[in-house]
């Protein structure tokens, strides 16, 4: 019977260093950036090359250009290297069922989740770790969270996602804008408004309501990388924003919000590695389910 597991024997390491070639392209810079010689370099490549049984690279005067078999490699490496790293934690955190790191993003507390799980189980290690608004699922995947508290939308497959609570969305425009001061306004008062682009089709689509209920695209705005350049933007009249409503957060004092009608809420979620089951995350899931209801603003963390 064949082994259904027969196949080149990889070293993850050299995976890696493949990846940083691929990368720089170019073997001096790669060499640089692992903080290993180039002759080395160059060794390892040709090691895994020899595993393959392929070439990965064209070396030229100006660097290191990858093959056919190269780029289809490339493909995958990535995702080999992400599934090593998952593996890795999950069989960690199974291992280590005294230490768990909680992720969240910002406008969210996990203060009250995290002081009960510390009360009921004092020796173990309970920390929290802020993430960026676009860190949360691959925070999770690479291990540096066992769980993460933020807000939809988010990738889920490979987790387990429960809603705890949700948030109205509000409208942030300058103070002179023509909308600013109203009680309300509804999709139909922003029609033509340009919104901040984010590079997550599933953020464009929930934080822009794009498409539009009638199918129409929300008119394009500034491509942005962080909640910091969005509210700029809005700020220099360049567009306008949807955001959560946050009790107790501040806006800068150049915008003003304003409830926005007719849209499904903002939903927080409690994300963790689907089948990632041990003490200390059910414990948590627990607490986070019964006291994270909303917000607590002026709390630490």
């Amino acid at each position: 019977m064949a082994d259904p597991v027969s196949g080149p024997d990889l070293d993850l390491r050299l995976v890696r260093y493949f990846t940083v070639v691929a990368e720089q392209r170019h073997f001096g810079r790669a060499a640089g950036a692992l903080h290993i010689t180039q002759p080395a370099l160059s060794r390892q490549i040709q090691r895994l090359e020899q595993v393959l049984g392929a070439r990965l690279f064209d070396r030229t005067p100006q660097g290191a250009r990858l093959t056919e078999a190269g780029e289809v490699f490339l493909a995958r490496a990535g995702a080999l290297l992400r599934a090593a790293g998952e593996a890795a934690a999950v069989t960690q955190a199974a291992a280590e069922p005294s230490r768990i790191t909680v992720g969240y993003i910002n406008g969210i507390f996990v203060t009250p989740a995290v002081r009960e799980l510390r009360r009921r189980f004092p020796d173990a290690d309970v920390r929290t770790l802020h993430l960026d608004w676009a860190e949360p699922r691959e925070a999770l995947l690479a291990g540096r969270v066992d769980a993460v508290v933020t807000r939809l939308p988010l990738r889920t497959d490979g987790l387990r996602v429960t809603v705890l609570y949700d948030e109205s969305r509000v409208l942030v425009v300058p103070l002179d804008h023509r909308l600013a001061g109203k009680e309300s306004v509804t999709l139909d008062d922003i029609a033509d408004e340009p919104l901040p682009r984010g590079k997550d089709p599933l953020w464009n689509a929930f934080w822009r309501v794009d498409p539009r209920p009638d199918g129409s695209p929300a008119p394009d705005g500034p491509l942005i990388g962080a909640v910091e350049d969005k509210f700029e933007h809005v700020a220099a009249g360049q567009a306008v924003a949807i955001v959560p409503l946050v009790p107790g957060a501040t806006l800068r004092p150049d915008l003003t919000a304003v409830p926005l009608h007719g849209v499904e809420p903002s939903h927080v979620v409690l994300a963790t590695r689907a089948g990632d089951n041990h003490r200390l995350l059910t414990a948590f899931r627990k607490s986070a389910e019964a006291l994270l209801t909303g917000p607590e603003p002026g709390r630490d963390r």
